[in-house]
């Protein structure tokens, strides 16, 4: 199931029932697992790890050297998990030495067409990243978040689980877990991603005191210091309130607010 014209470095691990299309090139120190279906002209460059049952269509770039000045050209990885949909035209990139070397891609995400994944970022599970929708470096995104076709968000930004990246927004602060960003240039929370919670089995105890840390958090007048501190007393009754006030205190930029 390996096309002749595709070119395969000695030093790859392929794993069985794998399919690679005609004109790929599968470089050095890359490792592809069980099931995973590369299709034509994709380029895999490693050291790159990428697990069971992908499947990988034309014209992706993966494990790219990080576009970053400070990249010397140092040992860096690409760790892309299991079952996951990428697209045309898709590009991942390594990590750097200084941003801990790997990037990392979880498991059953869609990367549709076109999406860039920058040096450096952690992505989690189930995660949908839109056609033309952008990561820079460092960035960080929760289990379950839906990034609209053509946002992007910037470099060192943290994107809580369960959020909602609207289209063409532009994420410049930290997104706590299950909020919705609106559909503008500079985004701004406008509520919480009920529809998706819904979708997801989330019963209505659950969504009425997100809904209510929510106000807390972007409708009370409070400062952020008030809000934690009346978050804190909601978190004692759910495990959801409990996660956003996690989340605030791993935020390390300004919070979307």
């Amino acid at each position: 199931m390996i096309h002749p014209t595709a070119q395969i470095d000695p030093s790859a691990v392929i794993g069985r029932n794998v399919t690679i299309g005609a004109y790929s090139v599968i470089g050095a120190e890359v490792e592809i697992g069980e099931g995973t279906v590369i299709g034509p002209h994709v380029v895999v460059e490693g050291p790159t790890k990428i697990g069971r049952e992908n499947r990988i269509s034309q014209f992706a770039s993966i494990g790219g050297a990080a576009q970053d000045k400070k990249f010397s050209g140092e040992r860096t990885e690409l760790v892309i998990g299991d079952r996951n949909l990428i697209r045309e035209f898709v590009t991942i990139n390594r990590g750097t030495g200084e941003g801990g070397g790997i990037t990392r891609i979880g498991d059953d995400n869609w990367l549709l067409a076109y999406v860039h994944i920058a040096h450096d970022c952690q992505v989690g599970n189930r995660v949908v990243f839109s056609n033309y929708s952008a990561l820079a470096g460092h960035v960080e995104i929760g289990d379950w978040v839906i990034i609209s076709g053509y946002a992007g968000v910037h470099q060192f930004c943290k994107v809580g689980a369960h959020a909602f990246i609207g289209m063409g927004c532009l994420v410049g602060s930290d997104v706590p877990p299950f909020v919705m960003m609106a559909n503008e240039q500079h985004g701004r929370p406008r509520g919480i991603n009920s529809e998706g919670l819904k979708r997801r089995g989330f019963d209505a105890p659950r969504i009425s005191a997100i809904k209510r840390a929510y106000r807390t958090l972007y409708m009370a007048g409070l400062s952020l210091p008030e809000a934690r501190a009346q978050l804190e007393t909601q978190a004692q009754d759910s495990d959801d309130v409990r996660e956003m006030l996690e989340f605030l205190g791993r935020s390390e930029r300004s919070l979307a607010r």
